[in-house]
C-alpha cells in the first residue's frame, strides 16, 4: 500500500531519510510481519527507532508524552529546531512534553498485538531506549542505543532516564521472596526488581530485593554521586533508602550483571 504522511510533516520527512523509512515500516506493520516474521519485524523497527530523532517519531505518527493514543497535533511547533534547554531543564534532564520545538522526549505506538515505547534521554537526545511489548505473550524486549539489554529478564514496558544517563526499568521480582505476591498487570509479581542501565559505560545491573526489602513501588533517585533505591514513593518522601549505590554503579554491589 502507498505510504501516507501528514503533510504538516512533509517538509521534515522529505529531508529526513530515517524518518521516511520509519514511517513506511510503521505503516506496513501487518505486511512486514507476514513477510519476515514478527521477531524480525520487531528487530527492524527497534533499529529504525534507535536511529530516529524525536521529530522522526512524531512525523511517523507515534503518540507522544502528552497523548499516547494519537499523532502529533502541534507539528507547527514540534517540527521546529530544538532550543537550548533552560537551567531547570538542564538540571532535571527530564522528558520534554510538547508542544515544544524538536518534539517530545517520549513516544508510543500501538498495533493489534504489540506496542512499542521510545524514551529519549534528556541530554540532547544522546541516548534512547526502545521497549517492545508483545501483548499476546506479555514479553517485553529492550534495546538501548540499538543494543539488546536485559535479555531473559521479565521487564515492564516502560522506563525512565536519570540525568540523561541511567535508564531505570522495573523487572519481575524473585519467587522466593518471603513477601512475594502475584496478581494481574504487566508484571505479575507484587515485589519487583529494578534494572539499571548505564548508557555511558554500556553496563547493566539487575538489583534484586533482599528478604527484608519490600520493593512494591521502587523508586531510583540520583543524589550527587550516588543512586538511591527506595521501596516506595512514601520512602522517598521520608528519605529512607533501602540501598545507596555509587554512581557509576559499582559491579560489586548486590545484583546481577546482564547483557
Amino acid at each position: 500500500m502507498p505510504v501516507v504522511w501528514d503533510e504538516a510533516w512533509g517538509e521534515w520527512l522529505r529531508q529526513s531519510p530515517p524518518g521516511g523509512e520509519l514511517l513506511a515500516w510503521w505503516q506496513r506493520a501487518g505486511d512486514g510481519m507476514r513477510q519476515i516474521s514478527r521477531e524480525a519485524y520487531g528487530e527492524r523497527l527497534a533499529a529504525l527507532l534507535s536511529a530516529a530523532s524525536p521529530r522522526d517519531c512524531a512525523a511517523a505518527g507515534f503518540g507522544c508524552t502528552r497523548r499516547m493514543d494519537r499523532v502529533c497535533r502541534e507539528p507547527s511547533v514540534c517540527r521546529l529546531d530544538p532550543v537550548a534547554p533552560s537551567a531547570a531543564e538542564e538540571v532535571s534532564r527530564g522528558e520534554r512534553e510538547g508542544p515544544v520545538p524538536g518534539a517530545c522526549g517520549g513516544f508510543h505506538g500501538f498495533r493489534g498485538d504489540f506496542e512499542v515505547h521510545v524514551r529519549f534521554s534528556g541530554d540532547g537526545d544522546r541516548h534512547r531506549a526502545v521497549l517492545w511489548r508483545d501483548t499476546a505473550g506479555s514479553e517485553v524486549r529492550l534495546w538501548v542505543d540499538g543494543v539488546p539489554v536485559g535479555s531473559g529478564a521479565v521487564l515492564d514496558s516502560y522506563g525512565r532516564w536519570l540525568d540523561g544517563r541511567f535508564l531505570v526499568v522495573r523487572a519481575e521480582g524473585p519467587d522466593d521472596h518471603p513477601l512475594q505476591s502475584y496478581g494481574p498487570g504487566t508484571l505479575v509479581t507484587g515485589i519487583v526488581s529494578v534494572l539499571i542501565h548505564d548508557a555511558v559505560h554500556g553496563s547493566t545491573r539487575m538489583l534484586v530485593p533482599e528478604p527484608h526489602e519490600r520493593w512494591t513501588d521502587p523508586q531510583v533517585v540520583l543524589a550527587g554521586e550516588t543512586l538511591r533505591v527506595y521501596a516506595t514513593r512514601e520512602a522517598v518522601a521520608a528519605d529512607a533508602p533501602d540501598r545507596i549505590l555509587p554512581s557509576p554503579v559499582d559491579p560489586g554491589v548486590t545484583g546481577e550483571s546482564l547483557p
